[in-house]
């Protein structure tokens, strides 16, 4: 385990540099920061990741790395289904939303067969940016068929959940299926997202049904991982 004593040395070194820093101003640039740490930029970067997914440094796409302040995570248990936006407001955190956009799109093979529709059928796609401190911390993608909610009905002025909007007006929804993993964030994600090309994200891929077992929703979820604590609960199976 010798080997890792140097990395590890470097982290904690990192760290004190961070500590010593304000929230808001920007560290030395990664070739004065290599030297000044005895590193080469490529050990340098693999240690700021972990201070990244923490949610104490920010790196943004042509301006430097930054440390921001810490701050609370949305923690959430997985069992229920609840929007970002509910589970915000019982912690009593503070989040926005932005980079709204919503328009009509054709049904690819995929999308067909999930939403049992024609190939080239309209759906429509909503996606906006999760803020905290105005900071950007998610990206989310919902798309639906044009039968469940056409785009010229959707809110121009929309600031919270899909769900939230769907269980409003009355929609019977009953259950949610999400695929969990963590992905490299595209060069699309990471501009949104003000991180860089690559950096891990943690992903949901989900379907909503409604009564009739029918996907009315499927949406795309990336979280910047140090602002978000999800958790599970589950049940001890019975041995035999």
């Amino acid at each position: 385990m010798a080997h890792n004593f140097p990395f590890q040395r470097l982290q904690a070194d990192l760290a004190k540099i961070i500590n010593k820093t304000s929230p808001g101003k920007r560290l030395p640039t990664e070739p004065e920061l290599a030297k000044q740490l005895g590193v080469s930029r490529a050990t340098l970067r693999e240690a700021m990741r972990s201070f990244e997914t923490q949610g104490l440094l920010r790196r943004k796409q042509g301006s430097g790395t930054y440390v921001v302040g810490k701050i609370k995570a949305l923690d959430s248990g997985l069992e229920v289904l609840e929007s970002l936006d509910t589970i915000a407001k019982k912690q009593g955190l503070s989040i926005s939303f932005s980079n709204l956009t919503i328009e009509t799109t054709q049904a690819d093979e995929d999308q067909a067969g999930m939403f049992k529709l024609k190939e080239g059928g309209a759906l429509t796609r909503i996606r906006r940016i999760i803020r905290a401190e105005d900071r950007p911390i998610a990206y989310l993608v919902d798309t639906l068929p044009d039968t469940v909610l056409p785009a010229k009905d959707f809110p121009k002025d929309f600031n919270g959940s899909v769900l939230d909007f769907l269980l409003g007006r009355g929609d019977v929804l009953t259950s949610s299926r999400a695929d969990v993993s963590a992905v490299d964030s595209s060069a699309e994600i990471a501009k949104l997202l003000e991180i860089q090309r690559g950096d891990v994200l943690l992903y949901f891929s989900a379907q909503l049904f409604n009564e009739h077992g029918k996907v009315v929703d499927h949406s795309l979820s990336y979280f910047i991982p140090g602002y978000f604590h999800f958790h599970i609960v589950r049940r001890v199976g019975n041995n035999g």
